[in-house]
């Protein structure tokens, strides 16, 4: 089975993973869909696979930290939709159904690593220590990011598909060329070598489409860059199924790029974890990158815009509501005593004090000036902008002295 991969990208990886690897790829029953599972639907742990050693490796604090982090961003999401729906935000884009996916990739980078999301990432975003009311600037619309990236190493959102991979790719390409560099002054000086970050591109199943993702993929296996590129699978692309999207299961795709590609149950945060940490580590070791697929379910619509009763069936919705990734880990810590009635009203506690944090910073936000706004447009002050900007601030002012000349004529 292992001589159908090509070894030369592989060898680094133990006999017994890859046969795993390769049984998955070719399972193709109902129950697995040929994936890395930890967790089934009922919450029971599978210790037989090799990513269970990765699993155990965490606390019970760390443990009960995962579901506080997608309990919490459940609730932030359901606040930031009715933020929206009220009229207080022009857009939202929902995660519910992404969390463990979003949670379980995030908690397993470290705070050297630099994460590339798309617009969808919110979970991401709160394991990075972004201010999640901060976030919430940029479907206010008085923001164009919301938050500093060179402060949480998380990058501003992309709104535009796939746009921000090559940007992933040429960071990772920049890690190696300073790693190479640090390293050369080492030997130089006789200090210890520093171990280097890796970069995380997450993108969804429709994005995978675009040309960007095929030019990076591309670049990255040329230069064994130190990258995960993470797609989550939700199933549809707004209104287009995965079916239509690619012929083959999505990880498959890495083959045919010379490095590895897997399919980790999206819906079970320890397998996605532990996924996520083994080809992060392996990008880290200068081995190359790595392709997860998150195979998980959008629960709710694509964005705030738009109605998927038009395209899915309920029977669908029901069927992987079933699924869901928060009530199987709390069946989880249930059965194995790591959390109790207790603490689960503790992280619901938090959440609504979280959401109304979040509704209150969102009801502060001011407008910037139109000056502010268009300060932007280049890195420099540009003539033109400025002459622009002193045409437009007369022609309000002319509103004004009618409104002042109205109030004389009383």
């Amino acid at each position: 089975m292992a001589g159908q991969l090509p070894t030369t990208e592989f060898d680094d990886i133990p006999d017994a993973l890859l046969d795993e690897l390769e049984s998955l790829a070719h399972d193709r029953g109902e129950g697995q869909l040929g994936m890395v599972q930890l967790l089934d639907e009922d919450g029971h742990f599978n210790s037989g696979s090799h990513f269970s050693e990765h699993a155990k490796r965490l606390t019970s604090d760390e443990l009960r930290g995962l579901y506080r982090d997608m309990a919490t961003i459940r609730r932030f999401d359901a606040e930031a939709t009715a933020l929206q729906r009220q009229g207080q935000l022009a857009l939202w884009v929902p995660v519910r159904g992404q969390e463990a996916a979003q949670i379980g990739s995030g908690r397993a980078t470290r705070p050297e690593d630099y994460l590339f999301p798309t617009y969808r990432e919110h979970g991401v975003a709160l394991t990075r220590g972004v201010e999640l009311g901060e976030l919430l600037r940029l479907f206010r619309g008085v923001s164009n990011g919301g938050w500093d990236p060179r402060e949480t190493n998380f990058h501003l959102y992309t709104l535009v598909l796939a746009a921000q991979v090559p940007h992933a790719v040429g960071y990772a390409m920049g890690i190696q060329r300073d790693a190479a560099r640090a390293a050369a002054a080492g030997r130089d000086s006789g200090a210890q070598a520093v171990p280097s970050p890796a970069v995380v591109a997450y993108f969804g199943d429709g994005a995978s489409s675009e040309g960007d993702i095929h030019e990076s993929m591309v670049f990255a296996a040329s230069f064994k860059s130190p990258v995960v590129f993470f797609c989550q699978n939700n199933q549809w692309a707004i209104s287009v199924p995965t079916e239509v999207q690619s012929r083959i299961p999505l990880h498959h795709r890495a083959k045919g790029y010379g490095f590895p590609g897997l399919r980790v149950d999206g819906n079970d945060v320890l397998a996605v974890h532990a996924v996520t940490e083994w080809a992060l580590a392996r990008a880290r070791s200068g081995k190359g990158p790595v392709l997860i697929e998150a195979y998980t379910y959008r629960q709710g619509a694509h964005t705030t815009a738009d109605d998927p009763t038009k395209y899915r069936l309920s029977e669908e919705e029901q069927a992987w509501l079933v699924k869901d990734p928060i009530a199987r880990f709390e069946k989880y810590l249930r059965a194995e005593g790591y959390a109790d009635d207790a603490f689960f009203a503790d992280v619901a506690a938090e959440g609504d004090a979280l959401a109304a944090k979040s509704r209150k910073d969102v009801l502060a936000f001011e407008a910037p000036s139109l000056a502010e706004a268009m300060s932007h447009v280049y890195a420099e002050r540009h003539p033109l902008v400025e002459e622009e900007i002193a045409w437009h601030l007369g022609y309000e002012s002319g509103f004004a002295d009618d409104e002042s000349a109205k109030e004389g004529g009383h």
